[in-house]
């Protein structure tokens, strides 16, 4: 009896990152998490309710019925040596305290952004932009939603140059891994480049 030869390469150890996505509240980050999860993404939803309607800002998502109230979580395998771990944070400003928790470990962040409330986006760039986390914002292209060119975005934002800022559709896979392949190479360039300086 003849055998195929067995492999003699050795399984490849995944490296694994930490991935936070973040926003204001409605812009798609669960949708985001559940479009590239390979596994089944955790969700901490809750239904909203007329107690929190004097808290939560719902105006240009009137139609919204739940919230995340802890985190999503959600993994895809971006190479066999790579796996992303995705944590999707409240978008609610009562539920803020929690960033710092998902934070901590984290190489880089998604700024998820909605051009119909592009204000909503501020304390998420500011938050990354002070504890020097490296972050690529991606605007959601909503259905109806006015489409603007990359650098009125950015202006509006009052985005450093070296921040990566692109389109994405969050209910799309490969539309959500160029965001995140965007923002481990970001991430990774930075790293580098402190490497570098700290050598010099």
């Amino acid at each position: 009896m003849v055998f195929g030869r067995s492999s003699s390469r050795k399984p490849v150890e995944p490296v694994t990152l930490k991935i936070l996505v973040a926003g204001g509240f409605g812009v798609g980050k669960t949708t985001l998490v559940g479009a590239v999860s390979e596994i089944r993404p955790l969700r901490t939803e809750e239904s909203l309710s007329e107690v929190g309607r004097p808290v939560d800002d719902t105006s240009g998502v009137e139609n919204k019925t739940t919230t995340t109230v802890a985190m999503d979580f959600g993994r895809i395998t971006l190479r066999e040596d790579l796996v992303l771990y995705l944590f999707g944070t409240p978008g609610q400003d009562r539920f803020w305290f929690l960033w710092d928790e998902l934070a901590q470990g984290a190489l880089g962040a998604v700024v998820l952004a909605d051009t119909r409330r592009l204000e909503d986006s501020f304390a998420a760039v500011d938050y990354f932009e002070r504890r020097d986390i490296p972050f690529t914002v991606a605007v959601n292209c909503f259905e109806g939603a006015s489409r603007f060119p990359v650098e009125s975005v950015r202006a509006a934002l009052d985005l450093d140059s070296e921040v990566p800022l692109m389109m994405c559709d969050a209910r799309d896979r490969e539309s959500v891994k160029m965001v995140l392949v965007a923002v481990v190479e970001h991430a990774l360039a930075r790293v580098d480049a402190q490497r570098q300086h700290a050598t010099t």
